[in-house]
């Protein structure tokens, strides 16, 4: 089947109903983006699909409306179930539906680690059509037998890469099995690894592959650049960029105590901070998050547990204080700037021996990244490819056998170190 990639000027020809293209007019969505301009219509029909895009292009929606829609239209006879790798992304995906089904009387329940199970449980009891749920409390809810998924009709799995690298694959084998087999499936994310491709096509039904942009391509909107320095000069230099870059700043790093340790130095320096981590709690995150959106707090440093749930428009700078364990997810953490078509700038720390990782990063992008030259302002490192130095010879110290091309006159005094084991038998 021919998927037209012609563009759309608004949502007009899409297949939505006429009640939502006016919610959507409300919510100032006038031009759909093209993830949702080639999902949309697919979904809407009720086919299987894979949807492959760059982060923050919009994919909540390519999803969301359908799924609301034919909601609807079943009139309660099914309902809908999203699964996403992290607390923060439920939440921010909820919020969304929300805004866009409120006024159509649409529920939902957020079942996420974290937060208590009353809550939880009393939000089920309301009976709500859209279930957004993390892979590890989902799997509470049914070992409890207080989730239901017999009349789910709409699956959607969204980040589903993500999900694989956090180790939820058993997870979601065990929950594609509590599903009906007559159901849609959706499958969303910004890069599409074999192995969740494999475990996609064995629950799905012929799915169209929608794909706006190659898989790994990083947002056309946002610069980037690389300085290679010593891990002691880091802090000194995020102070420097700080004090170049004054809009909102986003800093990720690889460890808990890593991302405690950077918020201290950049309190220290004068800037306000917050930090999100597993360590802190679902409330604590949301606070820090929240400040960060009102300008609370201007740099927020966060691990990797963030790249994908923070939906922030107006971030002026990602910094990679540390590289990230894998090159995809440097697509995800730069992806937070640069949103909704808006420019963005993204920095990256590496270390003289992380060459090779910096290479995987470009393989997957598709692009060199630029190395800067250090400035010369306090602060800077010297910032520039590592080269590998020729390892000299080592001075020739009792060796069994003197240097090639030396004189064996010249080491008389070893001569029994180099004399071979017959001619030391017969002196």
């Amino acid at each position: 089947m021919r998927i037209s990639t012609e563009p759309q000027n608004s949502f007009n020809n899409l297949g939505i109903a006429p009640k939502l293209l006016e919610i959507l007019t409300n919510l100032k969505f006038i031009h759909p983006t093209p993830i949702q301009q080639r999902s949309i219509p697919i979904a809407i029909e009720g086919k299987d699909l894979m949807g492959i895009a760059q982060t923050g292009t919009g994919k909540t929606l390519a999803f969301g409306v359908p799924m609301i829609q034919r909601l609807a239209q079943s009139g309660g006879k099914m309902r809908g179930l999203i699964i996403l790798p992290t607390r923060e992304l439920a939440l921010q995906v909820d919020e969304t539906l929300r805004k866009v089904g409120v006024t159509l009387g649409l529920k939902t329940a957020v079942l996420i680690g974290g937060q208590a199970m009353g809550q939880q449980l009393k939000a089920l009891r309301q009976k709500p059509h859209i279930l957004v749920a993390t892979p590890g409390r989902l799997i509470d809810h049914l070992e409890s037998r207080t989730v239901d998924l017999s009349n789910v009709g709409i699956l959607v799995l969204d980040e589903a890469d993500r999900m694989l690298d956090m180790g939820f694959a058993p997870q979601i084998r065990k929950i594609l099995q509590r599903l009906p087999a007559h159901r849609q499936t959706m499958l969303f994310s910004a890069t599409m690894p074999d192995e969740i491709v494999k475990i996609a096509k064995s629950y799905m039904n012929f799915p169209l592959s929608v794909e706006v942009a190659p898989s790994g391509t990083a947002v056309h909107t946002v610069t980037q650049e690389v300085f290679f320095v010593d891990r002691e000069a880091k802090p000194q230099m995020l102070q420097s960029v700080l004090e170049d870059y004054k809009g909102s700043v986003l800093i990720f790093c690889r460890t808990k105590y890593g991302a405690k340790k950077i918020t201290q130095t950049v309190r220290n320096t004068g800037h306000t901070a917050a930090e999100i981590h597993s360590n802190r709690s679902l409330n604590q995150r949301l606070q820090a998050l929240d400040g960060f959106k009102i300008g609370k707090y201007r740099v927020l440093v966060a691990t990797d547990i963030a790249a994908r749930g923070i939906d922030v428009s107006g971030i002026e700078l990602v910094i990679n204080y540390d590289l990230p364990a894998t090159a995809e997810d440097y697509v995800h953490r730069i992806g937070r700037t640069g949103r909704a078509g808006l420019s963005g700038h993204a920095i990256s720390f590496a270390m003289p021996d992380q060459r090779r990782e910096v290479k995987n990063i470009e393989r997957l992008i598709r692009k060199t990244l630029p190395v800067s030259v250090a400035s010369t302002k306090p602060g800077y490192a010297p910032a520039r490819r590592p080269q590998f130095q020729q390892r000299r010879p080592k001075p020739f110290h009792g060796q069994s056998r003197p240097p090639r091309g030396r004189d064996r006159s010249n080491f008389k005094s070893d001569r029994g170190y180099f004399m071979s084991r017959r001619h030391r038998t017969n002196r």
